[in-house]
């Protein structure tokens, strides 16, 4: 009654369960199917179609829905793969489910793999380290923002963290040298890597068994199916191994487009099949690739993108502000943060309070 639209219940094992059917019996009466029927179904599976819709900021501004395909299963698998994944394994999961990362390296990996996800309704350090301990978690994922709070909070030294295997710390554009670095001593043996909603969850990652400057100073290799390359931002002319330029991606992974925005897709996609990132990379002769920073003006709070044109269209809004500029400024905790100049209309007020309140939940 309470799932009104549930069909069927399949369960593994030797037990029968009431309203269940086994795996066993399905297999058993796969004889009974039609050849023919079998190859109209297979034909209905079509590993190009539309899967779901995240939705992004991504490398251009406003929040744009980026459509995946089902092609996406095998970007997780593969990362799966490199990261070692198998049932034993369980995860934390305290980054958020509407972000391609939370939710494909979370739940998803569950479903790929088999191994148990804990999910938590936000980041908290303190809860993360209790987790920890008790759940027996083996695999962490974050940015630089979130393995700082948990090696820099007070229970950290007196939690067991015995049971972490590894996890992927994605580096801001700060560098997160340091607290990689104390990663490596305090928690797990970390992966690196670099990802964006367009082209997958994660388009390069490094290995566990590399060396700890590549695990906490570049971005990995790329994964299968995945071609980097780094040009002259105005020429688009190729530049040579370790030449700064911006970063662009070919994948089978590729996003079908942003939902109806087809100009916006034509601009992000070349001709060649190429999603031009706009971010600042260089690749080793190896193919090891450096995530430098961003040529965008987009801000990276905390591993989420911030475009401050839409904070300072919010700010507009105030009946008492007559301009507003938003720039990011460096911070210790989420690598960089929107900090907002206003000029008040004339015979008006503003407290910084009332501004933030005024922001608060609009965002």
């Amino acid at each position: 009654e309470a799932f009104p639209e549930l069909r069927r219940i399949v369960v593994l094992g030797d037990t029968n369960y009431r309203g269940t059917v086994r795996w066993e019996e399905i297999l058993s009466s796969s004889g009974a199917t039609p050849p023919r029927e079998l190859e109209h179904r297979q034909q209905m599976v079509d590993p190009d179609s539309p899967a779901l819709i995240m939705y992004t900021s991504g490398t251009t501004g406003f929040p744009k829905g980026v459509v995946h395909t089902h092609n996406i299963l095998r970007n997780v698998n593969d990362e799966a793969n490199r990261m070692g994944m198998t049932p034993r394994d369980v995860i934390l999961m305290y980054l958020p489910l509407f972000h391609a990362f939370g939710l494909y390296e979370g739940p998803l990996m569950s479903a790929m793999t088999g191994a148990r996800t804990v999910l938590t309704n936000a980041f908290d350090p303190g809860e993360a380290l209790q987790l920890i301990q008790r759940e027996k978690i083996t695999v962490l994922h974050g940015f630089d923002t979130h393995f700082h709070g948990l090696v820099s909070h007070p229970d950290c030294q007196s939690t067991d963290r015995s049971s972490l295997r590894t996890g992927l710390l994605a580096a801001g554009m700060a560098s997160s040298e340091s607290v990689a670095r104390r990663t490596q001593e305090m928690l797990c043996t970390t992966v690196t890597g670099w990802g964006m909603t367009e082209v997958g969850v994660g388009a390069s990652l490094s290995f566990l068994d590399s060396n700890e400057e590549d695990r906490c100073l570049g971005s990995g290799y790329p994964l299968p199916g995945y071609e980097f390359k780094v040009v002259d931002p105005g020429s688009g002319a190729d530049l040579p191994p370790m030449e700064m330029g911006e970063l662009c991606v070919r994948t089978y992974a590729m996003m079908q487009g942003y939902y109806k925005k087809p100009e916006e897709t034509i601009q992000a996609i070349d001709q060649d099949g190429w999603l031009h990132t706009g971010d600042v990379a260089a690749i080793r002769d190896d193919g090891f690739v450096r995530f430098m920073g961003r040529y965008k003006e987009l801000l990276k709070v905390g591993g989420e993108n911030v475009d401050p044109v839409e904070v300072e269209v919010l700010l507009m809004g105030h009946p008492a502000v007559a301009e507003a500029q938003v720039v990011g400024v460096p911070d210790d905790r989420l690598s960089e943060v929107a900090c907002a100049c206003i000029v008040a209309r004339d015979g008006h007020e503003i407290s910084e309070g009332s501004l933030i309140d005024y922001c608060r939940g609009k965002l």
